[in-house]
């Protein structure tokens, strides 16, 4: 009769358990998406905003290298608060006019020129910061989801781990176990409630961070369909590095480098400054015309060293280009690599080892339960089963963050008519 009562009892709370693994408590609030949650942090994002500002001051840089030169305008008086004749004002020669300086060389078109590279660049440079506010994002989303799913097996494992305990009270009162099993699957309990305190604070932590980085509190659940999914991926395909953002900042420095050198060139040849005034005799009260011309004379700086040292800029600028493609294309090879190691790891994980480790301790607790097997067997079987969950939630935080990282290489630079608009 205890035997019967024994498996009646073990029948109940294996039904349980998989009612519990199987069904989830439905949720009034859709999931936070990642798409979602990169749509809210992009409206909130401070380095978007400074990138942003950025652009605008390069675009009034550009409204400025459009300027010529202001006139000045030239007052002078002469032959004033001397000594006889030039006593007083009786004697003063008043001028009054405008210098207009005329720059030559090139000087404005030169200025243009670096004007519209920095703006190109900052234009880049705002979808740089983009592609990394987006890779950022989705990173603090895969450790939300890693530890949401965290938390939902540990708290599985816990229930597991209650109802060994209490399948070790049933086998002990019918006589057919001893005290101690009983007092092991107390302690696992225990542990198991811990794991479930540390998974809880580590899933709000998860949460606390990626709503700091959208600009909301994370309250609803989040898309774990999308962080079970595992995409197909091929062959490696050879993608190259020519159009992405990381190739076209490099070539925008290097753009602005060579336009600094145009610059520099430029101001070699002294500007020439043409005035026109006309000139008041106070003792005749006569006036006359004045006409002058005033150039620069280059002893002491020449422009040489500025010619030198923008060179120098361009040459780094250009090197440090080349060292990009190389960078690039070896990174993007690298992250294909990763990218296909963890869609292997993350199916196999998720998939059949998965299934083999459930089964393995479904059959371990109905052994159990029925006399069959011994509780280390059990435990045994319920331990492989617990590091294959976690495996397999790391394998799968492991596939998203490298095809993250992936998109994040291969982030598309923005067109010509994008960065003119």
């Amino acid at each position: 009769m205890s035997r019967f009562i024994a498996a009646l009892l073990a029948v109940a709370s294996c039904a349980s358990i998989a009612h519990a693994q199987s069904s989830e408590p439905a949720s009034p609030s859709p999931p936070l998406t990642l798409e979602r949650a990169l749509a809210l942090a992009g409206a909130t994002a401070p380095s978007l905003e400074a990138a942003t500002a950025g652009v605008r001051a390069a675009e009034a840089g550009r409204t400025v290298a459009g300027y010529r030169p202001n006139p000045s305008i030239v007052a002078e008086t002469e032959n004033i608060a001397g000594s006889g004749q030039y006593r007083g004002l009786r004697s003063a020669e008043t001028t009054a006019g405008l210098a207009l300086p005329i720059e030559l060389g090139g000087k404005r078109s030169a200025r243009i020129a670096v004007a519209e590279a920095i703006g190109n660049r900052a234009r880049i440079g705002t979808a740089l910061a983009e592609a990394d506010l987006r890779l950022a994002v989705t990173q603090l989303y895969i450790q939300a989801a890693a530890a949401e799913r965290r938390l939902v097996t540990a708290r599985e494992q816990a229930g597991i781990a209650r109802e060994a305990l209490r399948a070790a009270g049933v086998r002990v009162q019918a006589g057919r176990a001893s005290p101690l099993e009983q007092q092991r699957a107390d302690v696992l309990r225990i542990n198991a409630e811990t794991a479930v305190e540390r998974a809880q604070r580590l899933a709000e932590v998860a949460r606390d961070n990626l709503a700091r980085r959208i600009g909301q509190p994370v309250t609803g659940p989040l898309d774990l369909a999308w962080y079970d999914r595992v995409e197909g991926f091929g062959p490696a395909r050879p993608i190259e590095p020519g159009g992405t953002l990381a190739l076209a900042a490099a070539r925008a420095d290097a753009t602005t480098a060579e336009a600094q050198v145009r610059l520099a060139r430029s101001q070699r040849i002294p500007d020439v400054t043409l005035s026109a005034s006309a000139r008041r005799l106070e003792a005749t009260n006569d006036v006359a015309a004045v006409f002058g011309v005033s150039i620069p004379f280059p002893v002491f700086n020449n422009g040489k060293a500025a010619i030198a040292q923008a060179r120098a800029q361009s040459d780094q600028a250009q090197a440090l280009r080349r060292a990009a493609e190389l960078d690039a294309a070896q990174d993007i090879a690298n992250a294909q690599a990763e990218v296909a190691n963890a869609a292997t790891s993350a199916r196999n994980a998720s998939g059949p080892v998965l299934a083999s480790a459930a089964e393995a301790a479904r059959i371990a607790r109905i052994g159990y339960r029925e006399g069959k097997f011994g509780q280390l067997d059990l435990l045994d079987a319920e331990r492989t089963l617990s590091e294959t969950r976690t495996a397999a939630i790391d394998a799968l935080a492991t596939y998203h963050d490298a095809k993250a990282r992936l998109e994040r290489l291969v982030a598309a630079a923005p067109s010509p008519e994008e960065n003119n608009q």
